[in-house]
Parts: structure tokens; C-alpha cells; sequence
């Protein structure tokens, strides 16, 4: 395969940090290069330069694209070079169809006029060779995001892309989703379209990859075949460390009832009619980790929703704290209760984007620091955030800076600080390790067995059961709203889960 792509020696700093440090990449036409490396390793950043979000001149090295040597200025530059990278977030227009985000800024069309017809038909062809059966006049919003992840793949090979950058496509995807786009990405190898694939999804990575390609602090680690390397190969590259248990095991002695939940019932917030939470009762314990199973769509979210007093529908149930009966309408009265959550959402929940780190971590917790007068105890705030960031080992130039130009992984962190600052009883987790890389689920694991052995009872609700089953004491079954199961962790298997999940019939 003739060579497509030389990044040599790049080189990007922010301030006197080097975000990417000399770092050297190459890649041929139709190859499949996956891109791995722990949040905040760099990944982004070189991805950023390649596709001219940081222009020439911003950094130092060089670029050759198919021969030539690559200035770009703008992403339309590299755009019209045949790059196009897809980010985690996705950059479509919700309101707008698949049809128009699809020409966004390239219609066809003389003299004013587009040509409705001819793009029409183009969209059908692309969109067919995506797999998505869907009318390129339906409005993108009401598409789910696997689908929206694959109008995103149709627009970029509108515009004859060469080499296509996926970034964390598949965190958000149900397990069919990603099989669908595993199997788009394959067959554009053989149209010789080559692929840069970052993700934390080890398997994945294995799966679909020709190439991997490790960096860690900045630095290019090393770049081998994927048939020559296991996980632990990996993982041990991108840590600097073997990574032997990913889920610390101890045995936890739950202690008395902290938490009782009965028959609680939640209506969808547009659709009255659907439930989706059905009559779920269940129980938690002190230095208790409950974990939450389920298909996407099971009411897992929903449920925990209501405890923290965040679900925007309609919903009841019968809600008992140390055998006491309470109000859970807020999210102000769940934290006054001694319940915190970190959201599912973490960007749109989670954090306030434009707000420096330490400003999120105390937000939810500025009684602490006042005082006569509510005036803020600066230093006090101070010193707590200079803990929280010690304690959970949050990377950040300073807790002034922005907390949305942190990683997702160190997000998660700032935002499990602010739980914390709470001094909660009970914790919520959903999703806890999204998006985030193998080291810092290390550490987010261990931070929850240290909180479980002070005597806090932890929810973790996740997609992942390899995770559920890793940390869970006991785990609770979804399933179209209902709780099936009710299961003690001693060897459980994912068979198990599944066949619990899906039995037409289970007692709790």
C-alpha cells in the first residue's frame, strides 16, 4: 500500500506544556490505524493538528499528505484534501435533515439555485452505502445516535474522503450499533480509505485495527502490528505499568438497610402513557456497591433520576432513608438527604463548561465555605479544592482553568470531587467510566472500594457488565422498566445477567 499520510516530529505546546512532543505517525491507504493512549496523553491534540484545527504555524513539524507537504490553515483545507475527522461530539444540525447537514456548506447547484434532485438522489446512495435506511428528509434529531453517528460518515465521504479520523465513536452505541459501524469502517479499507480509530474500547481496538499506535504523556510510545499485541500489551504501554487487576477485589461486609425503594413507577416526560420505570422496589446497604444491569432503554437512567429528584417526568413511589419515609422533589432536598450523583451526561449535567475546575467542585457545596453574613471563605475553598485535586488526582494546569478543556477522564474526577465535597451517605454513579481511559477507571474503581469501606452505599449503573460484575456486591436486573433480578455477585457470569434480563418471569 503506497504511503498516505507522514506526520514527522510533531510537536504542539500550550504554554510551556507539550501537549504533543515529537511525536512521528505514518500511514498508508486503506489501513486501519487505532490510536491509543490514556486521557490527556494527546491523542486529540495530534488529531487537532492534523485536521488544521490548530493551524501551520501553531506547531512545530511536518505534515505530508499523499506525497505532499500539508499547510493547512482552516479544516476546510484539509477537508478539501479528502481529511475529515468525526468527533466524539457530534457536529450535526438537530433541527436541520440528513439531507442538509449532509450538503451543509457544499450545495450543488447554478446560479443561486440547488439542485434539491440531484442531492437527493446523492444522499439515498450515500446513505444506503452506510447502512442507514432512513429518508434524507427526516429531520436529524429524531435519529438515535448510532444512526446520527453514520449521517456523520455519509457526510464525510460527500466530500471524497481520503483519510477519515473517528474519535470515541462507539461510546454512546448500543453493542449493535458498533457492530454496524465496525463493519462500515472495514469496507472503507477496501475502497482504500485509510482511518484513524481512537478508543478506549480495548476489543474494539483489536477487532478492527491493522495498526496500533500507543502515546502517553505527549509521546510516541511505540507503533506495532495489532496481531502482534494483547490488551495487556496495550494497556501496559499506555500506563507505563502492568495493569494485571482492573477491578480491585475485596470483600465488603455490607452493614444495616440505608436505602428502601418502593413500587416506583415513572411516566415518560412527552409519552404519559410509557412507563419507564414499572414498580420497581429494591433495598441498599451501607458500604454496599449495587450495581445496575440492563439493555439500553431499561429505565436504569430514569430510576436513579428520581432518587437524586432529577427526572423531568412524572413519577411516585414510596422513598425510605434509615427506615424513614422521605420527599424527593429536588435534587436540593436528595443532596440535603445525603445523596450525590454523578450524572450519565457529564457535559451537559455534570459541569459547567466555561467555569474553572475548582469553581465546579465546590459549586455544589458554597454553604461550607461561607460564613456570618454569607461571605465566602476564599482560603477555605481553596484548601478544599487543593484536596479534592490531591485526593483524586485530577491533571490540570490550575484550578482556574476551564474545566471543559480537561479531559473526559479528569472531567469525571472534578465531578466525583464535587460529590464528594457533599460528604454524601449514598452515591449515584451512572456511567461512571464512559468515555474515559483504562488508567483512570483504575483509579475511579479503587476511589469507590475506599468510599464503600467508609460505610457509603454506591449505585453504579453502567452498560458495561464486565464493569457491574468487576466492582458489584449485588446487582439489580432492568428490563423494560422492571427490575427482574435481584442477584448476589459470587461468580455471576454476563450469561447470567442476560438470561435474568430477558426471562419472561423473575422474582426479585
Amino acid at each position: 500500500m503506497p504511503c498516505l499520510l507522514e506526520m514527522k516530529n510533531i510537536t504542539k505546546q500550550f504554554g510551556a506544556v507539550k501537549a504533543v512532543d515529537d511525536v512521528t505517525l505514518r500511514l498508508n491507504a486503506g489501513e486501519i490505524l487505532s490510536l491509543c493512549g490514556e486521557n490527556g496523553s494527546g491523542k486529540s491534540t495530534l488529531m487537532k493538528v492534523l485536521c488544521g484545527i490548530y493551524p501551520f504555524g501553531s506547531y512545530q513539524g511536518d505534515i505530508l499528505f499523499s506525497g505532499t507537504e500539508l499547510k493547512a490553515k482552516t479544516i476546510r483545507d484539509t477537508e478539501q484534501k479528502g481529511i475529515a475527522i468525526i468527533h466524539q461530539e457530534l457536529a450535526l444540525v438537530k433541527e436541520m435533515s440528513v439531507l442538509e447537514n449532509m450538503f451543509l456548506g457544499a450545495e450543488w447547484g447554478r446560479f443561486g439555485i440547488m439542485d434539491y434532485d440531484a442531492m437527493y438522489v446523492r444522499c439515498r446512495t450515500l446513505l444506503e452505502q452506510v447502512r442507514l435506511n432512513v429518508d434524507p428528509n427526516t429531520k436529524v434529531g429524531e435519529l438515535g445516535l448510532g444512526q446520527q453517528q453514520l449521517v456523520e460518515i455519509a457526510k464525510a465521504l460527500n466530500k471524497q474522503v481520503r483519510l477519515l479520523v473517528l474519535d470515541e465513536p462507539t461510546a454512546s452505541l448500543t453493542e449493535s450499533e458498533t457492530d454496524i459501524l465496525l463493519d462500515i469502517v472495514r469496507d472503507l479499507r477496501n475502497h482504500d480509505i485509510a482511518c484513524v480509530y481512537i478508543s478506549h474500547k480495548l476489543n474494539e481496538v483489536k477487532a478492527i485495527s491493522d495498526t496500533i499506535c500507543v502515546i502517553r504523556d505527549g509521546k510516541h510510545i511505540g507503533t506495532r502490528a495489532a496481531d502482534t499485541m494483547s490488551e495487556d500489551d496495550i494497556i501496559a504501554m499506555m500506563v507505563g505499568r502492568e495493569l494485571n487487576e482492573l477491578y480491585p477485589h475485596s470483600d465488603h461486609v455490607p452493614g444495616d438497610e440505608i436505602l428502601r425503594v418502593e413500587n416506583l413507577t415513572a411516566w415518560h416526560p412527552v409519552n404519559r402513557h410509557i412507563r419507564r420505570v414499572d414498580n420497581a422496589s429494591f433495598t441498599l446497604h451501607r458500604g454496599e456497591i449495587l450495581g445496575v444491569a440492563g439493555l439500553v432503554g431499561s429505565g436504569r437512567t430514569e430510576m436513579v433520576q428520581c432518587l437524586f429528584g432529577a427526572y423531568t417526568g412524572r413519577w411516585r413511589g414510596d422513598i425510605f432513608i434509615d427506615n424513614q419515609p422521605v420527599t424527593i422533589s429536588t435534587c436540593r432536598q436528595a443532596m440535603e438527604l445525603g445523596i450525590a450523583m454523578v450524572p450519565e451526561d457529564r457535559k451537559k449535567d455534570g459541569i459547567v463548561p466555561v467555569m474553572g475546575v475548582g469553581a465546579n467542585m465546590t459549586l455544589a457545596a458554597l454553604d461550607d465555605f461561607t460564613g456570618v453574613g454569607s461571605v465566602l471563605d476564599a482560603a477555605r475553598e481553596q484548601a478544599a479544592i487543593q484536596q479534592s485535586l490531591a485526593r483524586l488526582r485530577v491533571k490540570t494546569s490550575s484550578p482556574e482553568l476551564a474545566i471543559a478543556r480537561l479531559s473526559g477522564g479528569n472531567q469525571q474526577k472534578a465531578i466525583l470531587a464535587k460529590c464528594l465535597l457533599l460528604n454524601p451517605r449514598i452515591l449515584i454513579l451512572d456511567e461512571p467510566t464512559r468515555g474515559i481511559d483504562i488508567g483512570a477507571k483504575h483509579e475511579i474503581y479503587k476511589l469507590i472500594c475506599q468510599l464503600v469501606e467508609q460505610g457509603i452505599a454506591v449505585i453504579v449503573v453502567s452498560s458495561e457488565l464486565p464493569e457491574v460484575l468487576g466492582i458489584s456486591d449485588r446487582v439489580l436486573v432492568m428490563h423494560q422498566g422492571r427490575i427482574k433480578a435481584s442477584l448476589v455477585n459470587h461468580n455471576l457470569t454476563q450469561e447470567q445477567v442476560m438470561e435474568a434480563a430477558l426471562r419472561s418471569e423473575q422474582p426479585c
